[in-house]
């Protein structure tokens, strides 16, 4: 019996990392993913996994639901968000929408 997959969308906070692709004075980074899973749980563990095969560094995630969850709770998703949930969902896969560098303050 095959497991129903949704998309979940994921805000990842990444550290440093030889390699991580990151801007050099950058300190770390948030990404805002889309990632595929029959869970929340699944969607986490298939990002991480990802992330780390792009020698990055997840330090911590935060999960915001499904498209279903975010509509209940009010958000707003644009269409080109709503095509990259397709995406993400059709493709199986973890899409990286959105990456924001953290530099120091001083």
């Amino acid at each position: 019996m095959a497991r129903t997959q949704h998309v979940f969308t994921l805000l990842v906070e990444v550290g440093r990392a030889p390699g991580d692709g990151l801007p050099k004075d950058a300190n770390g980074a948030a990404l805002l993913c889309y990632a595929s899973g029959v869970d929340e749980a699944e969607a986490v563990r298939e990002t991480v996994a990802v992330l780390k095969q792009a020698e990055m560094s997840p330090l911590d995630v935060t999960g915001y639901g499904t498209l279903e969850d975010r509509l209940a709770d009010g958000d707003e998703i644009d269409p080109e968000e709503r095509e990259l949930m397709d995406r993400a969902l059709s493709e199986n896969a973890v899409i990286v929408a959105q990456a924001t560098p953290f530099f120091d303050e001083d």
